[in-house]
């Protein structure tokens, strides 16, 4: 009886070594995948100027316009 208990417990803390290892493994740690990610990062520049307040507000209302007119264009074909 003693035997199987030592079975039971090899058993034990072979499965938990087997479960950790596959674990680490598959999740290498934070610094190698932070550099492998950080050389096949792509960049994407923009330039071009900011809009002032006044600009983005008759930007938005142009584009509110554009829509409802969308929207009555396509409700009327739809009658």
């Amino acid at each position: 009886m003693n035997v199987l208990k030592n079975f039971e417990a090899l058993f034990v803390v072979v499965a938990a070594l087997a479960c950790s290892a596959a674990y680490t493994f598959e999740h290498p740690t934070a610094d190698t995948t932070a550099t492998a990610s950080a050389s096949n990062m792509q960049v994407v520049v923009v330039s071009a100027k900011r809009l002032t307040a006044e600009e983005k507000l008759q930007s938005l209302l142009q584009e509110r316009a554009a829509t409802v007119a969308a929207n009555t264009t396509t409700s009327a074909s739809k009658i």
